[in-house]
């Protein structure tokens, strides 16, 4: 992964040396021309291509030092004596991705043990509530509507609505928002969902409380759900297999 990030800057660098720079004055008047004018295919390519090292880059969020790095644009477009060698750029690369990689890394595991306390504490507070059970797993439910119809095996398919928030409210994800049922098998999920779903009947809405050994445990989920994240969701059992979901609804 390293080395294909590697490569990709190496590919954009090499590309063209037209991205405007916040620098000092004397050294844009000399980077390149006052006003940039897009009058011609050349002048828009240029620019184009600029636009494109700018993406790449800025993903990196480096620090760079932006005459330093024109610098080495130009040099390598004219075909002139480059100030490091091959090897030695590619040891500052691989410093630079290394050290990202740590900060990252320290990030997270600072996030999930936050997110580890926070939940625990969340989990004990929410385990009291009148009408919340607990079950060996750790599992918290609440009955918010008890349905009359059946209920579903871990190996059924299911289909439900359902809305999914952290523990201080911030939503991540619900059906009802897209305006759309959801259907899966039982047994294709987080073990949280695998679990609660059996426990209610068709017709059913429930309120659950999934510590993250339930949930996406240290790894979390993408942007929203962080390492160890206790998650709550509230659930709509609509139809179990290929039965007529019951009263489907698409907003909250």
């Amino acid at each position: 992964m390293k080395k294909t990030m590697i490569a990709a800057v190496c590919v954009a660098m090499l590309a063209a040396c037209s991205q405007q720079t916040e620098v000092k004055k004397a050294e844009v008047k000399k980077a390149e021309p006052a006003g940039v004018q897009l009058n011609s295919e050349k002048s828009k390519l240029s620019y184009a291509i600029g636009m494109d090292i700018g993406a790449s880059l800025k993903s990196l969020n480096a620090d760079l030092d932006r005459p330093v790095l024109l610098a080495a644009l130009n040099d390598r477009l004219d075909g002139a004596k480059l100030k490091l060698s091959e090897a030695d750029a590619a040891k500052a690369k691989q410093a630079f991705f290394k050290k990202q990689s740590e900060q990252v890394a320290a990030k997270q595991k600072a996030a999930g043990e936050k997110n580890k306390v926070d939940g625990e504490k969340f989990l004990v507070e929410n385990g009291k509530k009148k009408g919340v059970t607990t079950t060996k797993s750790g599992l918290e439910y609440e009955v918010l509507k008890q349905g009359d119809g059946a209920k579903p095996k871990a190996t059924d398919k299911v289909t439900v609505n359902y809305r999914g928030t952290l523990i201080d409210g911030t939503e991540f994800d619900s059906s009802y928002k897209r305006g759309q049922p959801v259907t899966f098998p039982l047994n294709g999920v987080i073990k949280g969902w695998t679990e609660g779903v059996q426990l209610m009947n068709v017709g059913s809405k429930y309120k659950f409380v999934l510590p993250s050994a339930l949930a996406y445990g240290a790894r979390g989920a993408g942007p929203k759900i962080g390492p160890n994240s206790t998650l709550v969701f509230e659930v709509e059992l609509l139809g179990i297999g290929d039965q007529k979901p019951a009263q489907a609804k698409t907003s909250k």
